[in-house]
């Protein structure tokens, strides 16, 4: 199974929307995928059209020992599954602050998972808590959607920052396996200036011993599009809500990319 975490400490930047849709083109494709949402803000939740009642179990059950994991997972697309969580969760870094192990609890929690799957993808909270650290020790690999500015630069630093510690302490096997660029909007100087500044970086950095030596920025870049920002008010991806727009035709290019390991 390849599992990624999807991070970004900025809200706004194209996060929960690359997990939901990312997802939905591998599953078309024919892969298996689950989706765990571990942002109390529930948003991936919503836009797989997955609200849950408040009797359900969701992630936060499962982080706090009262659920498994295949009790709080539900099947919302052929070849789809989410883990759905509800605002519930942000009691979790409080609860759980007092727990020993308690950066492992969701790697242990996959390990006990019966289901097995080809992607497991991670929507992690815009910040760098307790929730974001139990992302990052479970996966192997981490993709950071950026927005094409200067100030994305500046964040891009600390999230390496973050991934080279949590890679030295507590998780070996993680690395940044690529970087996406959301809202691109080709007609700008700056968006042009601003990725070819992330490309020349992640070039510079091949053959160094840091979890982003090998790291990937996708060739496809995600244009900006309204369809893009109604779909989540259905309850739906992009591919069942706008199947020919320009949204869904970059999301479903970037997926190929991701399957087929191809970048620059």
């Amino acid at each position: 199974m390849r599992s990624i975490a999807v991070m970004n400490q900025k809200g706004g930047v194209g996060k929960t929307t690359t997990v939901v849709n990312v997802g939905a083109a591998l599953a078309e494709s024919g892969l298996r995928v689950c989706v765990i949402d571990l942002d109390p803000q529930a948003h991936a939740t919503l836009h797989l059209g997955s609200d849950l009642r408040p009797e359900q179990p969701s992630i936060y059950h499962v982080l706090t020992g009262q659920h498994r994991l295949e009790e709080a997972r539900r099947q919302v697309a052929d070849n789809l599954w989410v883990v759905g969580s509800s605002l519930d969760l942000a009691a979790a870094e409080t609860e759980l602050a007092s727990v020993a192990g308690r950066e492992a609890i969701l790697r242990d929690k996959l390990g006990e998972d019966s289901q097995t799957f080809d992607y497991l993808l991670i929507d992690c909270p815009p910040s760098l808590g307790i929730l974001t650290l139990n992302a990052l020790v479970a996966v192997g690999e981490v993709f950071i959607p950026l927005q094409p500015h200067f100030l994305a630069l500046h964040g891009l630093s600390k999230l390496l920052e973050t991934i080279g510690r949590v890679a030295a302490r507590l998780n070996p096997r993680l690395k940044l396996g690529g970087v996406v660029l959301c809202m691109y909007d080709a007609n700008t100087r700056l968006a042009a200036e601003v990725s070819q500044d992330v490309v020349e970086f992640f070039q510079a950095a091949r053959g160094q011993s840091t979890p982003w030596a090998e790291a990937t920025v996708f060739q496809t870049r995600i244009r900006r599009n309204i369809r893009l920002a109604e779909a989540p008010s259905f309850g739906q991806s992009i591919f069942q809500y706008a199947r020919s727009s320009n949204g869904a035709e970059d999301y479903r290019e970037l997926a190929a990319e991701i399957r087929t390991g191809s970048g620059r």
